[in-house]
């Protein structure tokens, strides 16, 4: 009996495929809660402030994208070919969205202003803002993730297709092994049964005398 997974040897990159987008969509939510920059606040009347600004106040986009790459995670198991690649792009454009949000914290040389303005603090009030890389961090190790996933599930697409417009004598090879082989064992015992030995070939007929 084949193996399984030998006889869909996409399944295992399907599955591969929707761990990596789970894994990424946690990697999202994550970093959405994470502190991405701290201000320090004064208005010269009342005491200095620390505000932080986390991953949803930075880019509202971190949760939807989660969401969406749950959503392919779950929609891997039910699609194949030419969804399943419309899928694939869908995850790679979302990784690379996701690693645009990371790389623009770094990207930002005056982080004050754009912070303060996602947290309706005046500028005229702000005194320092820290950088901190954690969000950013988990957010573009995430996007690597869909975007291995996505060239995962292209692989399995691939596969699938592969398979599936096989010639019509690759498809029945497996199948036909197994019923050559018993034709074979049959046509053996019916020789046994009419007294001939199938283990020796036919007898040449003895030629007369000249």
């Amino acid at each position: 009996m084949s193996n399984p997974a030998q006889r869909n040897p996409g399944r295992k990159q399907l599955l591969v495929g929707a761990g990596l987008l789970v894994i990424a969509a946690g990697g999202l939510w994550a970093a959405s809660k994470f502190t991405w920059v701290r201000l320090r606040s004064f208005d010269g009347l009342g005491e200095p402030r620390t505000i932080v600004v986390s991953g949803t106040d930075w880019s509202a986009a971190l949760v939807p994208m989660a969401v969406a790459l749950v959503a392919a995670a779950i929609a891997t198991l039910a699609i194949r070919g030419w969804a399943l690649r419309v899928l694939a792009g869908l995850a790679a454009v979302i990784g690379a969205g996701a690693a645009y949000l990371g790389v623009s914290l770094w990207a930002v040389r005056d982080i004050g202003p754009r912070a303060a303005d996602v947290k309706n603090i005046p500028i005229s009030t702000l005194v320092g803002a820290d950088r901190l890389s954690g969000g950013a961090a988990a957010t573009v190790i995430a996007a690597a993730l869909a975007v291995l996933a996505a060239i995962t599930l292209l692989r399995a697409a691939r596969g699938s297709a592969a398979t599936k417009y096989q010639t019509p004598a690759a498809r029945r090879s497996d199948g036909t092994d197994a019923a050559d082989k018993n034709q074979s064992e049959r046509v053996m015992w019916d020789s046994l049964d009419d007294g001939h030995d199938p283990t020796i070939g036919p007898t040449q007929p003895q030629s007369g005398p000249t």
